[in-house]
């Protein structure tokens, strides 16, 4: 099972690395033209805005979507799975609809409310109205393309919604470049605008092909639905509850100098790109599998494949939160120190980078343990958890942010989640008893003690080259590519002496990739 479940999360890796490359690109392109200044902050601020109105009601129903649609499949068939995915769609744009509306009404308050920090500052303000007022029909696109993700997902076709950011950030770079050159701002948002729509487009002709087939249903009554809703009641709490630490950063962020938001978003995205490559993909794969485990009461089955799935995460994600702490410097200079982006920003977004990659196993692991609960239909515990999260981060934010700025809004957000995922696993236990929690921690371990050599050799390898061959481009990315690699090498002959067994994942991986390329 492991072996199919490692071929499908190569393909979305694959399609996520994509994504994600031109995500970076969208970035670069937006530190060149505008570094981390006025219009950076407030586009940065204003073009998440529908997505986190949106997440907390559409990742909530996307997420509840899955074991529904089957248990909809199997007592009813394929008509009876439509006739759900059509509703669930039908409702989503109801409150879309009302929220877009509220959200053209209202626009001062819905810019206050997000980044109160530009209300003391005008023409921030000012940009980010009207930026705002373009930007939140954007909630209709964003909800109607997680329902269609979810239907592919469950239709086992994982890698097309991991290929939506492609149209998504071609085009915003578009209207980066066309805004910078013409020193026209309102082609941001307009572009951005744009975006949000082809992410829904891009995944409609795929969706025909899965037999969907769009018809006016709507009944909030229907007893799937009602299901649905008292399942949602504590997870949009718990979804709520992750955008709010989001929109709490964010928010007091806004409050620093000019910069520092840019920079959190710039050090957020790196680890973003970790979390979406090899969590998600992971994620997005062995949710549906769990459901069907546990539906067909394979509990050996739903069991191992959480153990091994978060022993995949941490066996590739703590190497990497290494090297970003270890590299993090040449990194960013390498990613986005040009134009605008000077070395002021490089320092900046530096410090975020190591703080937030001490959080980043915690973060894949949190995911993981989720699906776990979700797949359990305990939705509660995952909810209870965040809270406490979150209040231990809004505290901590609040003691740190003014001796540490900006670095103690990326450490609170670590440690937040470090407290989250130690809970969770807690709380598992006591749910389910043993589950093999002690296997991932020798995982942990043996991937700790690893990570902790290959670190130490990229870091003086990394040194002695950069010494040797001088500053520049070119040779600061061949020095951090041969650190890199070489650091890897190590790092995967410690874990394989060590007899991880995860390391047959990954090899899985790149056989399966092998044979993809012979073919062709």
């Amino acid at each position: 099972m492991m072996s199919k479940t490692a071929k499908a999360a190569m393909w979305i890796m694959a399609a996520t690395m994509l994504s994600k490359v031109l995500g970076f690109g969208r970035q670069l392109v937006l530190t060149y033209f505008y570094g981390t200044g006025k219009v950076s902050d407030v586009f940065i601020a204003t073009i998440n805005i529908p997505g986190l109105i949106i997440a907390i009601i559409g990742s909530a129903i996307a997420t509840t979507f899955v074991p529904l649609y089957f248990k909809e499949k199997e007592a009813g068939g394929d008509e009876a799975a439509l006739k759900f995915t059509n509703n669930v769609l039908n409702i989503c744009y109801v409150i879309a609809i009302v929220i877009a509306i509220f959200g053209l009404v209202f626009t001062r308050q819905f810019v206050t409310l997000f980044s109160p920090g530009f209300v003391d500052q005008p023409d921030k303000f000012k940009l980010a109205v009207n930026f705002t007022r373009i930007l939140i029909s954007g909630v209709l696109f964003i909800s109607g393309s997680k329902v269609f993700s979810s239907y592919l997902q469950v239709n086992n076709s994982f890698a097309i919604p991991s290929l939506i950011g492609l149209p998504y950030n071609i085009i915003i770079i578009t209207s980066i470049v066309i805004s910078g050159v013409t020193d026209k701002l309102y082609i941001l948002p307009i572009g951005a605008l744009i975006a949000m729509a082809s992410q829904l487009v891009f995944q409609l002709p795929f969706a025909a092909k899965h037999k969907f087939k769009y018809k006016p249903y709507l009944h909030i009554k229907d007893e799937s639905i009602v299901t649905m809703f008292k399942m949602m009641a504590p997870m949009l709490l718990g979804v709520s509850i992750g955008q709010i630490n989001i929109f709490v950063d964010r928010a007091l962020a806004s409050g620093l100098s000019e910069g520092k938001l840019s920079a959190l978003d710039c050090a957020s995205r790196l680890n973003d790109f970790v979390i979406a490559l090899f969590v998600t993909s992971i994620v997005t794969v062995i949710y549906p599998k769990m459901s069907k485990l546990k539906n067909r009461n394979d509990n050996a089955g739903f069991l191992d494949t959480v153990v091994t799935s978060a022993n995949f995460v941490i066996l590739v994600v703590l190497p990497i939160a290494v090297g970003f702490i270890i590299l993090a410097e040449p990194i960013v200079r390498i990613l986005f120190q040009r134009g605008k982006f000077d070395a002021y920003s490089t320092q900046i977004t530096v410090i975020a980078l190591r703080l937030f990659a001490l959080g980043l196993v915690a973060t894949g692991v949190r995911d993981i343990l989720y699906r776990a609960f979700y797949t359990l239909s305990d939705t509660k515990i995952p909810m209870i958890n965040s809270s406490i999260a979150l209040i231990f981060n809004i505290v901590l934010n609040l003691i740190l942010i003014k001796p540490f700025g900006h670095a103690g809004l990326a450490f609170s957000t670590s440690l937040a989640t470090v407290v989250t995922v130690v809970l969770l696993f807690f709380s598992l236990k006591k749910k389910i008893g043993s589950f093999g929690g002690s296997k991932i921690i020798k995982t942990g371990i043996k991937s700790a003690v690893g990570s902790a050599v290959m670190g130490f050799v990229a870091y003086f390898l990394y040194n002695w080259i950069h010494t040797a061959l001088g500053s520049g481009l070119i040779k600061e990315i061949l020095s951090v590519s041969v650190a890199t690699v070489v650091g890897a090498v190590i790092y995967l002959g410690i874990i394989t002496l060590l007899k991880v067994r995860e390391v047959d994942m990954l090899f899985d991986m790149v056989k399966g990739a092998k044979k993809k390329l012979l073919r062709h």
